[in-house]
This record gives C-alpha cells, structure tokens and sequence, in this order.
C-alpha cells in the first residue's frame, strides 16, 4: 500500500456536550451521525458531526479525573483537543515519532480499526493520532468512530468542508516543522498541506490549536445563526468550544 496521510477528524472538548452539539449542528447546518459508547472507558461522551469527509468530534467528561477534563482545567477551555489523522501505517507514524522523542500515549486496537495516540506533551498544541481502518482507504469507506452509516449524515447545504485547521504558537515556524517531522509532510510558510486539508501556524501566546475554517454557501447565514444561538460574532468568525469558527466562501 502507497503512503498517504489525510486529515479524518478533529476533536474539541467541552465541559458538557449541550449546547455545544446542538449549537455546532444548527450554526453549521450538520448533523449527529454517532455517539460512541467506547469513549466511556475513559470518562467521556462524545458526538460527531460529517463535515463533508472529515469528522468534527466533541467529548465532554462525566467523571472526575480524565485527560479531558485535566485539558479544560490546565486551558480553561480555550483551544481544541486531537488532530486525528488516517494513514496505511499508524504503527510505523508512531515509531517515527517515538524517535523524535514524541511519546506514545495510547494504542486503540478494535478490528478493523487501529489508532496510535501520542502524547499531547511533545506533540505541543494538541494531541495527535494516527490510525488505520482494515480493507478501507476509501475516504467514504468505513470509519467505525463515526458510526456504521457515518456518510449518510453528510450535509453539504450550508457547510461545504473543513479546509484549514490553525494551530497558535510563540514559534508558529518551529512548531510548524516539528508537526510536519511527526506527520511526515515538509512544512512551507508555516503551513503542512495535506491533500484534504491545511494546517496552518500562526503567532499567539501560547500553543493551541485556535481556529477552524470552514468553507461555507451564505457566510452571513451562518453567522445570523450563531448570533441567534447566543455567540459573539466579530467579522466572519466567531467561538465555539474552544476554538474560532471562521468561515469562507
């Protein structure tokens, strides 16, 4: 199997699911496709929600003591929680980071699925994971986080796709190279291109993944939606767990 690596999903992290989900889903014009039971183990519900082929995730912590809720406390909610990437090797993505002294946090084994997490520490900014489904490199092939039937929830009416992912650092062009050596994709003008996606690293106080860009139909739409939700809307963006949506056309 050829090399590749695309973003798959990208998670944010709220002290409840409500209204976060709701809100995500009537501002965005998306829709519920899973909540994963699995997530329980590790003290969390979850919700994702297509975005075209990438999964936007929201977990929220029920109990005491998770990673989750220790993200929330040490950010006070500011930035988002996991870049999760699909590549034809999470095993060998992982052992390149372990020799660039990026930790291995946790390795999800549930056939046909496997996912190497690494740990958020030496990633910086967010965690990254790395995963593989079995007989599936189709983008709209089977993805069991998302559920059995996750494409049949895509809604392309007002939310078209996810198309930048901005990560915030005191060093945007060292952190920008340290993704890219992880990810194994060159970083140019502090920007990794992906072939769905940019992840783009731009100047701030401290390292967080800040923003999601989103190429909408009717920007103004959207954001008339988030005003009525109860959001702060500033220009063509506005925040939202965590993170700044920011909309295109």
């Amino acid at each position: 199997m050829a090399p590749y690596v695309r973003l798959r999903q990208i998670c944010l992290v709220a002290p409840q699911l409500e209204p976060v989900i709701s809100d995500i889903a009537e501002i965005m014009g998306l829709s519920v496709c899973y909540r994963d039971g699995n997530v329980a183990k590790y003290g969390l519900e979850n919700a994702l929600l297509p975005v075209d082929t990438i999964l936007l995730e929201v977990v929220a912590p029920f109990k005491d003591g998770t990673t989750a809720g220790r993200f929330i406390d040490k950010t006070g909610g500011r930035g988002g929680y996991m870049a999760i990437f699909c590549c034809n090797d999470p095993d060998e993505r992982g052992r390149n980071a372990n020799a660039l002294g990026v930790r291995t946090a946790n390795v999800i084994d549930h056939a046909p699925y496997h996912g190497v997490q690494l740990h958020p520490r030496d990633c910086r900014a967010a965690f990254i994971e790395f995963n593989h489904t079995n007989g599936s490199d189709d983008i709209l092939g089977a993805y069991p986080p998302a559920g059995p039937d996750w494409q049949n929830f895509i809604r392309r009416d007002m939310t078209q796709a996810l198309t930048v992912v901005e990560m915030q650092s005191p060093d945007p062009t060292g952190l920008a190279e340290h993704w890219g050596r992880i990810i194994g994709v060159a970083a140019r003008d502090a920007e990794l291109k992906l072939p769905n996606a940019t992840i783009r690293f731009v100047k701030g106080v401290s390292e967080i993944m800040s923003a999601l860009e989103f190429r909408v139909t009717d920007a103004a739409s959207v954001l008339h939606a988030a005003k009525a939700r109860g959001l702060a809307v500033a220009g063509n963006e506005f925040l939202l767990s965590g993170v700044t949506f920011r909309l295109v056309t």
